[in-house]
């Protein structure tokens, strides 16, 4: 099965996926992630460090790929799962999607491509071009990292957009929406109305999910010194075994831009919605828009 992670920047898209990824293995699978952004720090959490990514790997043989082998570009990290970064191209030289492409070539023609029971592409930002979109088309599902804020909504309308072209020509579908540091789903919740989807998941709003990233730890080994976060690591667990139960997933619903930004500006125009908003600016650490 191959599994593509959208989200807005910034949303905890590598954190979440980390840790899906390991959910996964715990449940029994081979998986491997594979980092889909020029800044390949997709698998940090999982290893610890940055490895060294395929395209410059490839850059250093020639692009002779007979000369790469799997452990020159596959590494274990914590639990068992194998991580690969694609990177990416300098700053306005090329397209992602090209480097993503050449990534699953070399590890088709070594045959890893293959090894796995979950794949799993941590993709770049929210960015939809063709380039950016690229792993949907090696996937099966998408999973889309949202939180209960405007921008990230706004961004997963956008992924889902992609995701609903994308099932014109190959067999992907969405499998849901993983909401991460949030403390309420109102705004989710109206979302999913107009645009009905599955929510596999709304994670909590707790620092440590934050700090997980910053220490390039997963939950689940923070969570063998700290047992409170047990039941975060849970919800994770959660994700997986819904994953792991191959649902149908859906083609999702179009929303004209025009139409959602109607939709979720009218939730901060709301009175009630404005003194929830106005209350939170006072706190630098719990603000995000809820």
């Amino acid at each position: 099965m191959k599994i593509a992670v959208h989200g807005k920047g910034g949303i905890g898209k590598s954190t979440t996926s980390c840790n899906i990824s390991i959910a996964l293995a715990r449940r029994g699978k081979k998986v491997s992630q594979i980092g889909c952004d020029p800044k390949h720090d997709s698998t940090f959490t999982l290893t610890g460090f940055l490895i060294p990514t395929i395209i410059d790997t490839l850059q250093s043989k020639d692009y002779h790929y007979e000369d790469v082998r799997p452990e020159d570009v596959i590494y274990k990290g914590y639990g068992g799962v194998d991580c690969v970064e694609a990177g990416g191209p300098p700053a306005g030289a090329g397209c992602g999607g090209y480097v993503v492409g050449e990534t699953v070539k070399l590890l088709k023609e070594s045959n890893a491509f293959y090894e796995y029971d979950i794949i799993l592409f941590d993709v770049l930002g929210d960015v939809v071009c063709g380039g950016s979109a690229a792993p949907l088309n090696y996937a099966d599902y998408c999973i889309i990292i949202t939180d209960n804020g405007f921008d990230a909504l706004f961004a997963a309308n956008r992924i889902a957009a992609s995701v609903r072209e994308k099932a014109r020509t190959h067999p992907l579908r969405l499998a849901g929406l993983v909401g991460n540091r949030t403390s309420k789903r109102d705004l989710i919740d109206k979302y999913v109305e107009a645009c009905p989807m599955p929510v596999l998941e709304v994670l909590p709003l707790i620092e440590d999910i934050r700090i997980s990233r910053v220490k390039g730890k997963t939950l689940f080994e923070m969570v063998e010194s700290q047992s409170s976060l047990k039941y975060v690591c849970e919800s994770h667990l959660n994700i997986a075994d819904q994953i792991l139960s191959e649902p149908e997933g859906i083609v999702p619903e179009e929303i004209p831009d025009r139409e959602l930004f109607s939709l979720l500006s009218d939730f901060y125009l709301d009175p009630i919605n404005s003194v929830t908003v106005k209350t939170n600016e006072t706190n630098l650490i719990d603000f995000t828009i809820i």
